[in-house]
């Protein structure tokens, strides 16, 4: 409250630079590698890794509808085509294998598999990762080939591209709902615009610089010493960060409706911004500790697994509980508060009305309950619910 200007100018920096490393986050999916050093599929993977040049365990796969194995001279064409692409190292099909844009071998006997009633296909060896960015590439320039008719590219790599394409799809969409339900739901319960938006932003700042802490850890393969060995992929598999996006955010919200409820509380009573806030947080301060404890423990238990995806959900959700208690609940909150002071409550007249109208209220506060320490009388004309309630008043 003395220094808020200091607060936030130590504060943000710092959760900036946490966040810094998520500029050059690599996206990928959990393949092998996240099971523990003693599986024996890590192993035997490992084998083909180090053993074999080639990653013939996640091959890709070209399917070509209504072009059967006997249009030898325009599968032969495309087939040539797709083994130039870069990180192919051979392709099966009716007509043979193919190596380098030339024929490697002539069809076999079994080469009849490619070939059935309702189209050809076409199997492609390569040395690329299938979950990882060559992984990525590949597929790209695969479906980049011109084909005889529209192919369809499958197997492991595809997967990856595929699922980052609909996440990326519906994400924004997502992200806009959430903000805007949030922004309402805070806005009908405080009647303030600006209250809202800097629980969003900080809430935002808090996942972000967790997000570049994963980034850091767990793509870059730093601080293994701290969080227990993993093998280091280069990659951070897609779909955590929006688990990790949607526990963590609910959970900072929920923290924030509790420390906005006593602050409204106390500054409906007083009218003064600072002892609100004051009072708001030291109501709430055990309540955050505890939870964050309780919660901090649990996901923690989670990071010691070997699996590196329970590992990183783990690690990356202590984080978020742990930055949101501190720096975000405990510093960013109340200095900006102060510093924003009446400005906090501002709202337009239109809003105003509307708020007026649906707002969220609590049934009963602490200014309206006699007999509590810095209670005032309130009028039954105030009172939210009406008529008053002998039960209520009792208790």
């Amino acid at each position: 409250m003395r220094r808020p200007a200091l607060i936030v100018v130590l504060v943000v920096p710092l959760l900036l630079c946490l966040a810094s490393p998520f500029q050059r986050v690599e996206f990928g999916l959990s393949d092998d590698r996240a099971l523990g050093a003693a599986s024996p599929v890590h192993r035997a993977t490992d084998v083909v890794r180090d053993d074999f040049g080639t990653r013939a365990t996640a091959l890709a796969s070209i399917v070509l509808p209504g072009l059967p194995g006997t249009s030898s001279r325009s599968l032969d064409d495309y087939a040539r085509q797709v083994s130039l692409t870069s990180h192919v190292l051979r392709v099966d099909t009716a007509t043979g294998s193919y190596a380098g844009g030339r024929p490697s071998a002539p069809p076999a006997p079994a080469s009849a598999r490619f070939s059935g009633p309702e189209g050809g296909w076409l199997s492609v060896v390569t040395d690329a990762e299938p979950f990882s960015v060559e992984g990525r590439a590949l597929v790209r320039a695969l479906r980049a080939v011109p084909a005889p008719v529209p192919a369809l590219v499958g197997g492991d790599a595809t997967a990856l591209v595929d699922t980052g394409d609909v996440v990326g799809e519906r994400l924004g969409s997502a992200v806009a709902i959430i903000v805007l339900v949030i922004f309402t739901l805070l806005f009908l319960f405080t009647g303030s615009v600006l209250v809202p938006v800097k629980a969003l932003l900080l809430n935002l700042l808090s996942l972000t610089a967790t997000f570049g802490a994963i980034v850091y850890i767990f793509q870059d393969g730093n601080l293994r010493w701290l969080v227990g060995d993993f093998l280091v992929t280069g990659t951070t598999d897609t779909l955590l960060p929006v688990l990790m996006f949607c526990i963590a955010f609910g959970v900072s919200m929920d923290y924030e409706m509790f420390l906005l409820s006593r602050i409204m509380e106390e500054h409906r009573r007083t009218g003064d911004t600072t002892s609100a806030v004051a009072f708001g947080l030291e109501q709430t301060g055990r309540l955050f500790t505890a939870a964050a404890l309780v919660l901090g423990i649990a996901m923690a238990a989670m990071a010691t697994s070997p699996l590196t995806p329970l590992k990183l959900l783990g690690v990356g959700l202590t984080l978020a509980v742990v930055l949101d208690a501190t720096l975000v609940r405990m510093l960013l909150v109340p200095a900006i508060m102060k510093m924003a002071g009446r400005a906090n409550w501002w709202c337009p007249r239109p809003l105003r009305r509307l708020h007026a109208r649906f707002g969220v209220r609590e049934p009963e506060s602490r200014a309206a309950l006699p007999g509590l320490p810095g209670a005032r009388e309130v009028p039954p004309a105030e009172r939210t619910g009406g008529e008053e309630s002998p039960d209520v008043t009792r208790a």
